[in-house]
């Protein structure tokens, strides 16, 4: 993934697209969505770093909505940023209570929205250069690639997904249906053995430096990146 990707949920179409030519010039991938309900058919497939969601949308309001994902094992850990023009201290608690993590208040500028953003994404854990590294391992989420060192390995798209996810969290051990439902989406058809197809592929690119186990079996669950063999 070249960059962070964040998915906004906003109704008002000038809005909507405001935003998303603010986010893009500051170097974010935007998908977007205009209710509660198509933003959760998008979160079906590979997911964003974060999610800026509208208060008042049609149907499903955003608090809903953010208590939707916070109860999803697949999106609980996303970052949630509120917009709304509601200013009052009850209504923060409210969508605090929610799970949202920050929230911005309308009128805003596109610059602090960004700055906001970008202070979420650090505590989240996200580096502000965007590269994981765990020892000589290095994947940089904005320019799409990984290095050993100084030397670059060349990975497919999907297998780049697969081990961003991986590397994000380090000794955590996921199933193949966890790691078919983060990396290839829930609404993809893909059969659990296609993960065991690319983690060979990842260990058979890492292999000729030395790392072709740092991604291990976990007997009766699945697979993690073993920080200690990706320090080398």
């Amino acid at each position: 993934m070249p960059s962070n990707s964040v998915l906004l949920v906003e109704d008002e179409t000038d809005i909507r697209e405001m935003l998303t030519f603010s986010l893009q010039r500051a170097g974010f991938r935007v998908r977007s969505a205009e209710t509660a309900e198509q933003a959760v058919q998008i979160l079906d497939g590979p997911l964003p770093n974060l999610v800026i969601i509208d208060w008042m949308l049609p149907g499903m309001s955003g608090v809903e909505l953010a208590r939707r994902l916070r109860g999803d094992a697949l999106t609980a850990e996303l970052p949630l940023l509120m917009l709304t023009a509601r200013g009052e201290e009850s209504d923060k608690l409210r969508s605090f209570d929610a799970g949202i993590d920050d929230y911005v208040t309308k009128p805003f500028s596109p610059r602090e929205l960004i700055a906001r953003i970008k202070a979420l994404l650090r505590r989240s854990g996200e580096p502000d250069d965007g590269v994981i590294a765990h020892g000589r391992l290095a994947l940089d989420t904005r320019g799409g690639h990984v290095k050993v060192g100084e030397e670059r390995i060349h990975i497919g798209p999907t297998d780049f997904r697969l081990l961003e996810l991986l590397m994000r969290h380090p000794d955590r051990a996921f199933d193949r249906a966890q790691l078919l439902d983060r990396v290839w989406g829930r609404n993809v058809y893909v059969e659990e053995r296609t993960v065991d197809v690319h983690v060979l592929r990842l260990r058979k690119a890492l292999s000729p430096y030395g790392m072709g186990e740092a991604v291990e079996t976990v007997r009766g669950v699945g697979y993690r990146l073993s920080r200690q063999l990706a320090a080398g």
